[in-house]
């Protein structure tokens, strides 16, 4: 006679094993849905920011595609002809391409060597001051103009460096000295974009070290003092480490920064004159693509820049990392 096997019941240890990722993916539900009830005032904030950052900056990505196109709005970007590296090719072998790489890299660079210390220096000298009525003087005219638009900031330097009535030019005058078309020259034109761009933003970037002046320790200070540190040492054995990891973030972010020059201002400062140093890629790219409609080559051009963008961030946060031991990533 046939025997039946017995059923086997497997170990508690094997079904608890078998129950742990249903377990575990419960919990973790569970977690979420505390967290949602208890916070969804703070997830309902953040989800503006990341629906603009989605909508505005991941999905155009998928776009850019037309840069390996012969783009036509009528085939629309999946159904324009492919061309491959033609744009490309068209760009590096245009005979403005050097010219515009070259205004760009210097105008860049000379942004963030003046940019950088300038807020640094700024926020160290408000961190000393005591009188708090001059303090906040200062902090308020030196922040306002970050929240005047380019165009008004645009049309003040215009009016300054006039030369028939420009405030500068009347001041040359009483001193002897012809007046001077600053704006047609291109050789001013790096300056004036520059120190516009720093009278602007200087007291914004001050705040930030400002804040990381602020979480130094005053016992540090209060021992350098007990020791005969002057001022100056303080600052320079004191504030500046305090603050270095901070100014390192900011110099990574500012040359991963440095081909997004803000279009506006150069365009808005550009004439024929000037057009020699003022001409750089995003206007470019400005006039290449809505001005000419040429879309597959403005793409082409801008996809190129954010490569080099990506490339200087890479590479500054390398170099950073090794010299410093802070970055933006470990």
């Amino acid at each position: 006679m046939a025997t039946i096997a017995p059923h086997k019941i497997p170990p508690a240890d094997a079904t608890q094993r078998r129950a742990e990722p249903l377990i575990r993916r419960r919990s973790r539900r569970a977690e979420l849905q505390k967290s949602w009830r208890l916070h969804w005032q703070l997830y309902l904030l953040a989800a503006v920011p990341l629906a603009y950052f989605v909508i505005f900056k991941y999905i155009p990505m998928a776009f850019t595609v037309i840069a390996f196109k012969d783009y036509s709005p009528v085939l629309g970007p999946w159904g324009s002809p492919w061309v491959g590296l033609d744009n490309f090719q068209r760009l590096f072998t245009n005979p403005v391409f050097l010219t515009l790489l070259e205004n760009t890299f210097i105008l860049a660079f000379y942004l963030v060597l003046a940019s950088f210390p300038i807020p640094i220096l700024l926020a160290i000298a408000l961190n000393e001051i005591r009188n708090g009525w001059f303090k906040r003087t200062v902090q308020m005219v030196t922040y306002a103009p970050y929240f005047i638009s380019t165009v008004v900031v645009v049309s003040i330097t215009i009016l300054v460096l006039s030369p028939r009535a420009g405030i500068v030019n009347e001041g040359l005058g009483h001193l002897g000295a012809g007046p001077i078309d600053f704006l047609g020259d291109p050789d001013a034109f790096r300056h004036i974009y520059v120190w516009s761009d720093v009278w602007q933003t200087m007291g914004y970037s001050a705040v930030i070290y400002m804040a990381a002046l602020a979480g130094i320790d005053p016992a540090l200070h209060e021992a350098a003092r007990v020791d005969g540190a002057s001022r100056l040492q303080r600052i320079r054995h004191i504030d500046l480490p305090g603050i270095m990891p901070t100014a390192v973030i900011m110099l990574i972010l500012g040359v991963g920064n440095m081909m997004a020059i803000g279009f506006e201002k150069a365009y808005l400062l550009q004439n024929s004159l000037n057009l020699a140093q003022s001409e750089i890629i995003p206007t470019y790219v400005y006039k290449t693509g809505l001005i000419n409609a040429d879309f597959s080559m403005a793409t082409a051009v801008g996809l190129f820049n954010s490569v080099v963008n990506l490339c200087l961030l890479l590479a500054v946060n390398f170099v950073a990392k090794r010299v410093t031991g802070n970055g933006l990533w470990r």
